[in-house]
Formats: C-alpha cells, sequence, structure tokens
C-alpha cells in the first residue's frame, strides 16, 4: 500500500510540474518541498533538466534540499553526467546549496572546463564553495586557465568563484598576468586581483582599468 500511495504522489507531482502555467508549477514544486517524500526526489531531478522557468528551477532546487541528502546529494552526483547542460547545471546548483563534502569528489575537469558556460559557471561556484582548504591552490590553478572566457557574466563568475577561494587562490591568478598570458585573459586577471585586494571594487570599473 506504501508503495502504491508512493507512486501516486510521485505521478501527481510529475503531472503537476507539466501544467503550462509556471504559477502552477511554482506551486507544486513548494508544495513538494513543504511536505517531502522519497518518491518525489527522482521526479524532482528529472524536471530540473527542462523546467524554463528560472523560477521554478529555483524552487525546485530548494525542494530538493529540503530532503534527505543520502538520497538526493548521489542522485544529483549522477546527474552531473547527464549529456542535458541544464541537467549538469541544475544538479551543480543543487549541489552548492547542500555544502554536502561528497560534491568536491564529483566536481571533475570536465565540468570546469565544460563548452556549457552555465555549467562551467555552476561548476566554478560550486568547487569554490566545497573545495578543501588543501585543494584550493591547485583548484585555482585549474580556474586560472578560464581567465577571459565568454562575456562580462561569464567572467564574473570565474571572478566571484576566485573570491570564494580568497587568498590561496591569489598565486595562480598573479601567474595568469605575466606576459605569457595572451588578452583578455591577463587583464581579467588583473581585475580578480584588485577585487582580491578590494572586494568593494565595481567589476566593470576593475576590468576596464586592468586593461
Amino acid at each position: 500500500m506504501s508503495s502504491e500511495y508512493d507512486d501516486a504522489a510521485a505521478n501527481g507531482l510529475a503531472r503537476a510540474l507539466r501544467v503550462p502555467a509556471s504559477s502552477d508549477r511554482l506551486q507544486a514544486a513548494l508544495a513538494a518541498g513543504t511536505t517531502p517524500k522519497p518518491a518525489y526526489i527522482e521526479v524532482l531531478v528529472d524536471r530540473c533538466a527542462v523546467e524554463p522557468d528560472f523560477f521554478v528551477r529555483d524552487m525546485l532546487t530548494w525542494a530538493l534540499v529540503r530532503h534527505d541528502p543520502e538520497v538526493t546529494v548521489p542522485r544529483l552526483i549522477e546527474e552531473l553526467g547527464s549529456v542535458f547542460p541544464q541537467a549538469r547545471s541544475q544538479a551543480l546548483h543543487t549541489l552548492s546549496k547542500t555544502g554536502d563534502p561528497r560534491t568536491w569528489s564529483a566536481i571533475t575537469l570536465a565540468l570546469l572546463e565544460d563548452d556549457e558556460d552555465q555549467v562551467a559557471r555552476a561548476a566554478w561556484r560550486t568547487a569554490a564553495g566545497v573545495v578543501p582548504e588543501r585543494e584550493a591552490p591547485a583548484l585555482a590553478e585549474l580556474l586560472a586557465r578560464q581567465f577571459g572566457r565568454g562575456d562580462r557574466e561569464v567572467r564574473l563568475s570565474l571572478t566571484r568563484a576566485f573570491l570564494s577561494i580568497g587568498e590561496l587562490g591569489r598565486d595562480a591568478a598573479e601567474a595568469a598576468t605575466t606576459d605569457v598570458t595572451p588578452e583578455p585573459a591577463r587583464s581579467h586577471a588583473r581585475a580578480t586581483l584588485r577585487i582580491l585586494d578590494d572586494p568593494e571594487l565595481d567589476f566593470d570599473e576593475a576590468l576596464t582599468t586592468s586593461r
């Protein structure tokens, strides 16, 4: 009986998360997090991969964080291997909210250098938030390869990851300012160092004056 009830609840949630109105999907995700059920986890993870609305995705993350991490974290880590970029990025985003130490070992170089900006940005942010102190300089060296990548938002995300790492990432950022580093990576690294020195400094100002 319990299994049949759980299946019915999961199927009901899946239907509610497919309705056209985003406000209704938001309410369904809210309800799933308010009264967590193990049967909801798979449905919520699956929906994260295809949900088009940002606010609904954020509520899906909230709902997943409300569930048992012993179940949700392994399932989210499994999702990091998905062929769908949104599935990877949303799983990383949700893992960043759990703060679970298992996340660190699941963040691969492939994710940090993912061709999809949304995935790479999520990987940078998540890795910087869970990296053990002893591993932080090595992570910073990997992240330094990404200086100069993408548009303003991508570059801002990388700088924020360095801010999360803090002083343990300074050497890697400084190494990226040498003449052997091409522009615009070099100016991005210089801007990041300026913000490390003054976290209140505006990113655009730091970038402009670092060219």
